[in-house]
């Protein structure tokens, strides 16, 4: 097989897999529900991720876990290019080739997922490796806090390509409704780096003491191996597509595919990680308690991602599945009943940590002032997680159209206030905290107007 056979609409398909026609014909809550809970294990395993290299690093002192912050939400920006910018749209085209019972062309775009990896990987390591020093300069990284920063960054962009190839190949598998197998990878890699990782950074038993630089080599260290176990799955017999490597020509028209939704796809990633950049570098010319206090408490949205991941890929697997099986009414209902699960999930969360923040803070610091400003920015900004959940959906779902409308984050637009009267924390900066204390927490990029994407509430009047 080589992607650059010629594909015939005409061609006779192939006999429907037993998975592809639970998803063109099995309930649909039902179907959702059980799609999505072998991602729960994600969800549990990212969260575990975040929450314990926030442990670990804090025993390190105030300015390495003020460091790692800084470098923390471009890491995240790669991690969801895979995950759900470019991942999607790779999951999505799978899905809509074997709806139309195309198994030669989904082989294709496999291959074409995989060669994406590394070009992307490329991109994020040649504008991060020399950029970093400059946009943390800018965050308002200085001293250990600079350094800390760059000696964890400086690893994770230079082993960028195992986060993205162990998504995207995770998002192939997705692509044929098999949630499980991708699921069970990546908590093996994040497992493995929770392990690592402290071993690493502290330097132990036979492993030198390498400090924030140690988390970075956790996390490319496991991912790697991670992808290396789905390439293996990929061109073995039991999956539903096959990867190859010999003979492959890379095809516009198969790339187009890809990139028609995954370009706006990393467009809403970029905002929604950009904004906590953005946020962040206002945070950190505010002081370090500004800046650990809102990075801590922003967290728990890079949580939240990858809980409406979970739901998410599911619907992408069933929408793309039947748009390609030309069942347009029965995609609809999927979406909206996606829309409704992820956003009770999400606000579920948010309502918890809106009425209890400190147990989120707790975690990582002791520090009174700190954990003032994120039980603050958790009071805040809690309850607007159903929007956000519901925006995160409906997202997944014109994902799996394979139409994408980029959606609006005010979020964006408005942080970028400039702060009037100096911060009484603020350490030698001569920026300052806004003079209403309303003001702070700046916004969050959970709160984007979260509305139904043009893509799909229009798709039925298009088709």
């Amino acid at each position: 097989m080589t992607s650059s056979i010629p594909f015939q609409s005409g061609a006779p398909a192939r006999p429907v897999a037993a998975r592809t026609r639970m998803l063109l014909e099995a309930p649909i809550l039902s179907t959702l529900l059980r799609l999505s809970a072998p991602n729960v294990l994600n969800l549990l395993a990212i969260a575990g991720m975040i929450t314990f290299d926030g442990l670990f690093l804090g025993r390190l002192g105030a300015d390495a876990l003020a460091g790692v912050s800084l470098a923390f939400p471009w890491v995240m920006l790669v991690q969801h290019t895979g995950a759900s910018g470019m991942g999607g749209a790779v999951s999505s085209a799978i899905a809509r080739a074997l709806g139309a019972g195309n198994r030669e062309r989904a082989d294709a775009l496999a291959s074409h997922a995989f060669a994406l990896a590394v070009i992307i990987a490329a991109i994020f390591s040649g504008l991060m490796l020399p950029g970093a020093p400059l946009l943390f300069r800018w965050m308002g990284g200085r001293g250990e806090v600079l350094d800390a920063a760059l000696a964890y960054a400086n690893v994770a962009f230079a082993g960028a390509i195992s986060i993205l190839m162990l998504n995207l190949l995770g998002n192939v598998v997705r692509g044929t409704g098999n949630m499980g197998v991708p699921s069970a990878v990546i908590v093996g890699a994040v497992l493995a780096h929770v392990v690592l990782s402290p071993a690493l950074i502290f330097g132990w038993g036979p492993f030198p003491a390498l400090g924030p630089a140690g988390a970075g080599w956790g996390l490319v260290i496991a991912f790697g191996v991670g992808s290396l176990v789905l390439v293996a799955y990929l061109r073995g017999s039991r999956s539903l597509v096959a990867l190859a490597f010999r003979g492959v020509h890379l095809r516009a028209a198969l790339l187009k595919e890809i990139l028609r939704v995954g370009v706006p796809g990393m467009i809403n990633v970029a905002i929604t990680n950009l904004s906590v950049v953005v946020l962040t570098g206002i945070a950190g010319h505010l002081g370090r308690e500004m800046a650990i206090g809102y990075a801590m408490g922003a967290r728990l949205e890079y949580i939240l991602n990858p809980l409406a991941f979970g739901f998410g890929a599911a619907i992408v697997a069933m929408v793309g599945t039947n748009w390609g099986a030309k069942q347009f009414e029965r995609a609809r209902r999927i979406a909206w009943t996606g829309g409704a699960t992820v956003a009770a999930a999400c606000g579920a969360v948010g309502v918890f940590f809106a009425l209890f923040p400190r147990l989120w803070m707790d975690l990582f610091t002791e520090d009174a002032e700190i954990v003032r400003i994120g039980v603050s920015y958790l009071r805040i900004v809690g309850p607007i997680y159903v929007l956000y959940g519901l925006g995160m959906a409906l997202y997944f779902a014109s994902q799996g159209l394979g139409r994408v409308f980029c959606r609006y984050s005010p979020t964006a637009c408005g942080s970028s206030w400039a702060p009037a009267a100096r911060s009484p924390h603020s350490t030698g900066s001569t920026q300052a905290r806004p003079a209403s204390s309303s003001r702070w927490p700046p916004a969050s990029p959970a709160m984007a107007l979260s509305r139904p994407p043009r893509s799909f509430t229009s798709a039925n009047r298009r088709r």
